[in-house]
């Protein structure tokens, strides 16, 4: 990696008040209706760590919070607990999209709306198929998911690719070109200026005693609408489950933490020291990769939303099993 664009700003990091669920959630959905953040869903063990046989939980709580140095608010309930599905602000409310919850991957697509304290729930068009650990932004008025898996246990992913057009005067899922590589789940989104990316991601294969295992990848990919896929410069190192979608600052999107493969199988698991903290950036101009220093509180599996002048990043993991309540943001 090259040395850090000068034009790339990085600081300030702070903290918003954190969500109140004292564990945090992985995989929660977020977004903004009527200029209030809500955070939504996701899953975590409330009882016991994995390495203690605790078994995960999936949590249908909203949480709302009007202002950055506010108090957060139990907004309402998801239609039922879900996580690890997709979501994105859009027609003033939270679109979520896809997802699973303990027994079932989801292909519910609805916008939550947050409007004079009361909340709403708007059922949308369903995607074609189930699917959690997706990828997705909003081009536009169109919402682009990508990838996943559609059952539960990390068995198979898909390289499917559908989008929802939300000006269409009935919006429905149409199905796009496949992504041209192989299946992968937990990849990162990331948009600009009309154009949608992918970023890594982690393939499933057949590992030693035929177990199915993650192959973790370094691909980077662009959709074009009419012009398809292009892949583009690998990055420096792989990453899945980074925040999505990516924060675009000064033409470059970044991948800020993840899990980048180099800590699976650490024993013990309850010292696991955590996610990278590495921040890498694509220069979309020049098709090029950037070491952008690190960030203060690396996770994984968690949304990015545009608030205030910021990109927010709530909750998530810090290292396999353990959550955060911390809600991050970063100047624009």
């Amino acid at each position: 990696m090259t040395a850090l664009d000068t034009t790339v700003d990085l600081s300030p990091w702070r903290q918003f008040p954190p969500i109140p669920d004292q564990l945090g959630v992985a995989a929660a959905f977020a977004g903004v209706s009527d200029g209030t953040l809500l955070v939504a869903g996701g899953a975590n063990f409330p009882d016991r760590m994995p390495w203690e046989g605790g078994q995960k939980v999936w949590h249908d709580r909203i949480w709302a919070l009007e202002a950055p140095h506010g108090n957060w608010r139990e907004a309402g309930k998801l239609p039922r607990p879900l996580g690890y599905g997709v979501s994105v602000s859009q027609g003033g409310g939270l679109v979520c999209a896809g997802g699973s919850d303990s027994q079932q991957h989801s292909a519910e697509t609805f916008r939550l709306v947050w409007k004079d304290r009361v909340l709403s729930v708007e059922a949308l068009q369903p995607l074609p198929i189930a699917v959690s650990a997706a990828s997705g932004a909003l081009v536009g008025d169109v919402l682009i998911i990508a990838c996943g898996m559609q059952q539960p246990g990390e068995q198979a992913a898909t390289n499917r690719v559908f989008a929802l057009d939300f000006s269409a005067k009935n919006p429905a899922w149409n199905e796009l070109p496949p992504l041209p590589a192989a299946p992968r789940i937990f990849a990162t989104a990331a948009v600009y200026e009309g154009v949608f990316y992918l970023f890594g991601g982690a393939a499933l294969t057949v590992g030693a005693n035929r177990k199915i295992a993650r192959v973790y990848t370094r691909e980077a990919w662009s959709y074009r609408a009419k012009q398809g896929w292009k892949r583009l410069s690998d990055l420096p190192k792989p990453v899945a489950a980074a925040p999505s979608p990516a924060p675009v600052k000064d033409g470059c999107a970044l991948l800020v933490g993840g899990d980048d493969g180099s800590r699976v199988g650490f024993t013990p698991l309850e010292k696991h020291p955590g996610f990278p903290a590495t921040i890498i950036a694509y220069d979309i101009a020049n098709n090029t990769w950037i070491d952008a220093g690190e960030a203060p509180a690396p996770r994984a599996t968690l949304p990015v939303v545009e608030w205030h002048g910021a990109f927010v990043f709530p909750s998530g993991e810090v290292r396999p099993g353990i959550r955060s309540p911390e809600v991050w943001c970063y100047k624009k």
